[in-house]
């Protein structure tokens, strides 16, 4: 946790809401979401299994879209604007870090990380020049030339948070991103975007681990698609998941 006190606001969610479905069969995602995630501000979202973590996370990327509210991004309303440039956006200032990694296998690591880069037209020389300087922030640079099979579970995953945070990119939205590694690989990977956040990032995590939610600043609490609560403290997480 950061003692630094955060910046500009980065994501802004106001009111939003997610429906699946219409009338009886209609399920209620989310409900009238409120949430801010800053500069130099890491956020967990924590809660049971269909409590709307995922559908919470892929609205504020721009995945998916609300049905109620508005999403803002580095000033961007994510409803104003047409489908070509909310993908230039998401490209731009977006990345995404799965529990999954979602490496293509046949390409090297330096290649993972430049690829975002190239297919928003950046020459390949200068993408994977970004990239290397990402992987030497994530302490990997010496593996630049090996393909994910040749990786570690924590180390495919610090190629995925490279490959995130690669270029002008400011906000990271990561998804279970300690769920498919041991726990010291997962408090490898938590200590990483802990300093990327602080050196000038905002993160929004979604884990259903109190240890991993105690690196945020703040961890928001989804209950049927509802903010029941907001805490910057892992005790009071702690107590709240056991009476959940």
């Amino acid at each position: 946790m950061s003692g630094r006190e955060p910046g500009p606001v980065l994501l802004s969610m106001r009111g939003v809401g997610r429906v699946h479905g219409h009338d009886e069969a209609a399920v209620h995602a989310l409900r009238d979401v409120d949430l801010d995630v800053r500069l130099g501000e890491l956020v967990a979202v924590m809660g049971a299994s269909g409590s709307g973590k995922s559908t919470l996370l892929t609205i504020a990327g721009g995945l998916d879209s609300p049905t109620a509210g508005t999403v803002t991004v580095a000033g961007d309303d994510l409803g104003s604007l047409s489908t070509k440039a909310r993908a230039r956006l998401r490209r731009r200032s977006i990345g995404y870090v799965f529990q999954d990694f979602n490496l293509v296998p046949a390409l090297t690591a330096i290649e993972n990380v430049a690829l975002p880069r190239e297919l928003d037209g950046v020459a390949a020389r200068r993408a994977r020049a970004e990239a290397l300087e990402a992987l030497a922030e994530v302490g990997i640079a010496e593996l630049a030339r090996r393909f994910p099979d040749e990786l570690s579970g924590g180390q495919r995953q610090r190629v995925a948070i490279a490959r995130a945070l690669v270029g002008p990119r400011r906000l990271v939205l990561a998804d279970e991103p300690t769920g498919a590694l041991d726990s010291v690989s997962g408090e490898e990977v938590m200590r990483i975007l802990r300093a990327r956040v602080d050196a000038g990032a905002g993160g929004l995590l979604v884990t259903h681990e109190a240890r991993f939610a105690a690196w945020a600043d703040r961890t928001v609490f989804l209950r049927d698609g509802v903010v029941v609560d907001s805490t910057g403290a892992p005790s009071r997480a702690e107590h709240l998941l056991a009476g959940a």
